[in-house]
């Protein structure tokens, strides 16, 4: 059949598809061959044929942008709303009556001992009737500070209408005589009036001016404070015995026992102030014995003890 030859071979030769006589024993393989081989031919272009991009349609911002100005939006809102209500809560604060301080019954005062509460009210006279966000706490508690028994004071509000103060008053370590008066005066070197119904037992500090700078009687107090530290340093408390304290001479600090016998007056110096007290008692009853009156003894050189060396019958003595 040649005619069919020739439309199968027509067929299938763009494909170059090789075929021997073997594969086409017989007619009616080699159409069935040319057929599979017509549909494969035409499966093909399925599976060849590129695939059409389907077009993604894009914001105008990238993701990561539009994340960034969300957030920013929200702290903006969330700032706005802060300043709104903090705005609104001054303005309620500022004006409200709720916030005046009314009275002196508005103020408590805790750690007065030697210090009035009047003392403290002349403080905040001004603020009566204030609101209380508007009394300056800082500068009233400089002023508290001013009052000579005054060590220290913090002023705090207490809402609504409230202000609470707390004293903290000085530690008086010894009577101080300026002129005819007789005050007190702490380890700072600060004078202080006398309280009335407060008792102390101190000796007198001397030499201590009200004139003076107030480092100058820091100064003097701090050799005061070791002069007490020293004698009470053994357990004997021979501060106890000082009547006075003459710091006018920095290098010789003079004091003055209180003796039933009669008061003597000591020359310390500057240092070894137990050793040299020490020494006046284990001596004091034999130089009574010895003197007719023993009004004062010099300690100040080693192994040399000059008795009533503020008389006209000064007397040098030795010991070991």
């Amino acid at each position: 059949m040649p005619r069919d030859d020739a439309s199968v071979t027509a067929r299938v030769a763009p494909l170059r598809v090789d075929l021997t006589r073997a594969e086409l024993s017989s007619p009616d393989d080699f159409e069935s061959n040319a057929i599979s081989i017509d549909l494969e031919d035409q499966e093909e272009p399925k599976f060849l044929r590129a695939q059409k991009r389907v077009p993604v349609r894009r914001g105008a911002l990238p993701k990561k942008a539009a994340s960034r100005i969300k957030l920013a939006l929200l702290l903006c809102s969330l700032l706005a709303l802060m300043g709104t209500s903090y705005g609104l809560l001054y303005r309620y604060g500022t004006h409200s009556w709720r916030f005046r301080l009314e009275s002196s019954d508005n103020i408590s005062v805790d750690g007065l001992r030697n210090v009035s509460r009047s003392q403290v009210m002349d403080v905040f006279g001004a603020d009566l009737g204030r609101n209380v966000f508007f009394v300056p706490l800082d500068e009233r508690k400089k002023q508290l500070e001013e009052i000579p028994w005054v060590e220290s004071a913090a002023v705090s509000r207490l809402l609504p209408d409230r202000l609470t103060v707390y004293i903290r008053e000085r530690t008086p370590v010894a009577f101080v005589q300026i002129g005819s008066r007789i005050g007190l005066i702490d380890a700072r070197g600060v004078l202080m009036d006398l309280p009335r119904n407060t008792k102390y037992s101190f000796p007198v500090v001397r030499g201590v001016g009200e004139a003076e700078p107030l480092p100058t009687r820091t100064l003097r107090m701090k050799i005061y404070s070791r002069l007490v530290r020293e004698l009470d340093a053994e357990g004997a408390q021979y501060s106890k015995d000082l009547s006075e304290v003459d710091l006018s001479d920095p290098e010789d600090v003079k004091v003055t026992t209180s003796d039933r016998a009669g008061s003597v007056l000591i020359h310390l110096g500057n240092e070894q102030f137990l050793e040299r007290y020490k020494v006046y008692m284990a001596h004091v009853q034999e130089w009574r014995q010895q003197f007719h009156k023993l009004e004062s003894v010099d300690l100040r050189y080693e192994r040399q003890i000059i008795v009533n060396p503020d008389s006209n019958n000064a007397v040098e003595r030795r010991h070991k």
